[in-house]
């Protein structure tokens, strides 16, 4: 059985669980400044090991952004993918004014799809620029 702990995954497993799901690399300085500011975290456990992720940051009112959902690919397409963004949604749900803007990059777009999030595009274009 699994533990579901609504709180920001450690750096190490934050790491794993990036490097283990093929997600860009992140640097560990960045990850250790970074995850401490996120304004909500959910991972969830199975034998005291972090098998997945996902966490929201943005300023709070105004814009919310979902990151590093992830699931450590041995469990995959077992619904741990759905519990992660089922926490995420539910906390934006209580957090998140009407009018806020809530972004993603998706990598697996089905699964947000299912949340009902939708392309940008043609109204916008989703831009980008990696450091």
């Amino acid at each position: 059985m699994y533990e579901i702990l609504e709180k920001i995954v450690s750096v190490n497993d934050f790491m794993r669980l990036r490097e283990a799901t093929g997600l860009t690399p992140r640097s560990r300085a960045g990850a250790e400044v970074g995850l401490p500011n996120s304004l909500y975290g959910v991972h969830i456990k199975i034998d005291s090991q972090t098998i997945a992720m996902g966490r929201v940051v943005g300023d709070g009112g105004l814009n919310f952004e979902i990151v590093d959902v992830a699931v450590e690919p041995k469990y995959q397409g077992q619904g741990i993918g759905r519990i992660v963004m089922e926490h995420i949604m539910a906390y934006l749900e209580q957090t998140a004014p009407k009018d806020s803007y809530i972004t993603l990059m998706a990598d697996v777009p089905e699964l947000y799809q299912k949340f009902g999030f939708k392309y940008t595009s043609p109204e916008c274009e989703g831009m980008y620029i990696n450091r």
